[in-house]
Formats: C-alpha cells, structure tokens, sequence
C-alpha cells in the first residue's frame, strides 16, 4: 500500500454495519407503538425475516473483545434468559400478521456454547415450530472452540444448522493468554474436524490483525493454519481499539499494539497468503473459497450486509432478540436494552425492550442504499432524478480527493472503487455520511479506516 495515500486516509470512522449508524440515531426513546408498526409494514413485503439471538454469557472476559457480554460462571442463568427470549418472540409473533418465512438465523454473543445443548435444543424447537423454513436458507452461529462440544455441534445441526463460525482469533496460544482468552490449536483442530464430520456445509473462521504483540510471524503462522484446515470462510477483522468504550482494553500498553502502517501490512500480508491458498476476497475484511455462498453471492451480485455481516440473502425485516440486539425494518433501527438484567425485567413485564432506535427519512434510505452498494458490490449508480439530490452532489464533491489519488472512478450517475481503493472502503462511504457531516465527532468515537 502506498505510505502517502495510508498516512492522509487512516482516519477514524464508522464501518458502516448500518446507515446511520448508531452514534447518530436520533430517536432515544423509541417506543412500542412507534416500533411495532414499522416491524408489520416491512413483514408484509413477501413474509420473510431473518433473526438475530443475541446470547450475552462468557466465563471468562477476552479482553480485546468489544461486544455486549454479561462474564459468569453461573449456567444457573441460562434458563431465565431463554423464556425471556421466547417472551420476546412471542411478542413478535403475536403482532406479525402470518407466519414468518425464517430465511436466516443466527446465534452471537457473548458466547452461544456457554448454554448447555439441551437448553438451545429447547429455545430453538420453541422458536422453529412458529416459523416456515424457505428451501434457501442460512443457520449459522458462532462458536468458542474451548466450550462447544460434540453434543453442541450435533444438536444445532439436527436442527437445521450448517454453518459454524469459529472464534479463533489467532492460532498463537500465548498471544491469547496476553488477551486472556482460554484456547488451544488442538480446540480448534477438534472443532473444525467434528463440525466437518457432522456435516456442516461451510466452515468460518473469526481472525483478528492488530492485537496487541502481533506480528507478522503470527499472521504468516496463521496463514499456515488456514492453508491446512482449509475454512470455507474467513473473517479478517481489525482489531478496534476503545478503551473509552470498552475498559477491558485498557488491560494492556498502547505500545504493544501494531499501529498505522505496521498494523495494516499486517492485513495486507494475510491477504496475500490467503489468496494464495485460493480464498477471494469479499467486501471488506472478508474472504471466502469458490464453492461458499459468499463467493456466490458477490458473484451473482446477491451479497447483502446487515448487522449479522456479510450474508447470501437479504429480507425487509430482521428481527433481533435478547439483550442489546439490534433490529432492522429497513425504514427503522431498533435496538434492546444492553443490561441483561433490565432487559429480561422489561421483557417478563410484557414489554418489548427496544429503547432506542432511528426512523429513516428518505434521506437516510437513499444514502442507505448507496452505501451498501460500495460495500457489497464496491459500485453504485442513480438515476437523473436522484442526481439532483444536494445529499449526492455533496458526496460525490467529497469524493474529490479520492478520485484525484485514484482511488475512485466517476461516471455520470456511476461510481465504482478501483481495486487500490478497496482498501480505503470505510473513507469512501464515509464521503456519503450526510449525519456524519452535518456534526463531526468532538472526542473518540469510531476505530481506525485503514
């Protein structure tokens, strides 16, 4: 990557999961009966949903991690936690007119193989029996090599499941007591291995690049693992550091974290070596071999990227259940209570527990869809009306600087990235961030683009 274009664009911003994006929601207080409606309209598009479960628990705090978790040793909380999310569901499906077409289901945390088996076994048939399941579909939940077993990959398997989603972040077993994750290479090893002898269809491992102490060596150790084990995917994540967020992180020096253009050969190398290995990639930080389905996806200009990540298949409404998970009606955000404990109050009340959330205007919609374009498709076009758009003529005059380094390519009513401007992705649709523009963060808010 040339040094000039890294050191003028690696600059914090958002990573564009949605638009907008969460620091700029404007509705604090969202209700049910602002909600609700929202959820109906977009079901009545053709009955399909995807559903987010949001299982918060860990036994132990991986101190770069940087989602919503609840640390425990106590499984005594398992079992309330799940009738509050069938409470949840139900909430849902009382107010659904039909019933729903699953088209994709996953499980996040926290730490889904914290549960015992036959406790998801019990949450998901409760959850299955109201549903349809379409011919195409996704089931798909992420997994701490250390905590989930045999039993586990089997009973999700039975029902319905065929993509796993390691939690490897780094084969080197030093480096990740430095994070304080308890992992071995023989728990992956024996994970992918029993997943693949069930039979589960695609295999994802979760790598991170920029931990702290990580250097090259790891990536190229990794690499070695990936080229032997031969995941169906690979999500290559920066590792984001906010430690005015999330304190865990402060357990460590800034000094032993890989930064700026140290950090990002990291990447550049690990891309390298996996494309090597046959693996494409796809969008940002993504890379998948042939036979996957988001290599299909991409090819077929199907990929879609919602709150769960890159995925095959996109639907109007995706519903997310359990603490702090977020939901999408395309036209409205909607996200629930983060504290575990007022989330299952307010759900055992009778209550759905979403407490903030965003009605989209048609501005945000248009520059919604735009953005997902880049980052699914790496172009986006419109049409002479939406040209006149101030909103548009205000992104493309951003993308000024971009273009001039050759970064982006314009044509009338077109924009495409060019392949050295892929790795500038973030920069780019931060240039259609209209929130973003209209009030600049003051203090940290967002990682690093590059």
């Amino acid at each position: 990557m040339n040094a000039d274009l890294f050191a003028k664009y690696d600059v914090a911003a958002p990573r564009y999961t949605s638009y907008p994006t969460v620091p700029y929601w404007a509705d604090a207080g969202l209700s049910q009966d602002e909600w609700l409606p929202k959820v109906k309209y977009a079901f009545a598009d053709d009955h399909h949903i995807s559903l987010y479960i949001h299982l918060p628990f860990c036994e132990s705090l991986c101190t770069y991690c940087g989602c919503n978790k609840h640390i425990t040793k106590n499984h005594a909380v398992e079992h309330p936690y799940i009738d509050a999310l069938l409470r949840e569901w139900k909430m849902y499906r009382d107010a659904l007119p039909g019933k729903p077409a699953l088209r994709e289901l996953h499980l996040g945390g926290g730490t889904p193989t914290f549960f015992q088996p036959e406790g998801l076994r019990y949450l998901l048939e409760s959850i299955l029996k109201d549903v349809e399941i379409p011919e195409h579909h996704d089931f798909g939940f992420e997994a701490h090599p250390w905590s989930a077993t045999e039993e586990h990959l089997r009973v999700l398997y039975d029902l319905g499941f065929r993509r796993i989603s390691i939690g490897v972040q780094d084969f080197d077993e030093d480096l990740m007591k430095l994070v304080n994750r308890r992992q071995t290479v023989e728990s992956v090893v024996r994970c992918t291995e029993q997943a693949r002898a069930i039979g589960y269809e695609s295999v994802n491992y979760d790598l991170i690049f920029g931990l702290p102490k990580q250097t090259l060596a790891h990536i190229r150790n990794n690499a070695g693992f990936v080229a032997r084990l031969k995941p169906d995917r690979i999500a290559f994540y920066s590792y984001a550091h906010v430690p005015w967020l999330k304190r865990s992180q402060c357990a460590y020096s800034e000094a032993d974290l890989p930064t700026g253009a140290d950090k990002r050969h990291l990447y550049e190398a690990g891309r390298f070596w996996f494309e090597s290995s046959g693996y494409a990639e796809i969008g940002m930080d993504h890379f998948a071999l042939p036979h996957d389905s988001l290599f299909k996806a991409m090819r077929n200009e199907t990929l879609h990227r919602n709150f769960m990540g890159y995925t095959p298949y996109k639907t109007q409404l995706q519903i997310g259940l359990g603490a702090s998970a977020i939901s999408d009606a395309w036209d409205a955000f909607g996200q629930n209570e983060k504290d575990t404990a007022k989330y299952q109050k307010i759900v055992n009340e009778g209550r759905l527990p979403v407490f903030r959330g965003h009605l989209l205007t048609k501005e945000d919609q248009l520059l919604r869809r735009h953005i997902l374009h880049l980052m699914t498709r790496f172009e986006t076009s419109w049409s002479y009306d939406e040209a006149q758009e101030h909103v548009l003529e205000a992104a493309v005059a951003r993308l000024e600087p971009l273009i001039a380094d050759g970064l982006v390519a314009v044509k009338p009513f077109h924009i495409k990235v060019t392949n050295p401007g892929r790795n500038f992705l973030r920069n780019i649709c931060m240039a259609f961030d209209a929130h973003y523009w209209k009030k600049q963060p003051e203090g940290k808010l967002f990682s690093q683009a590059v």
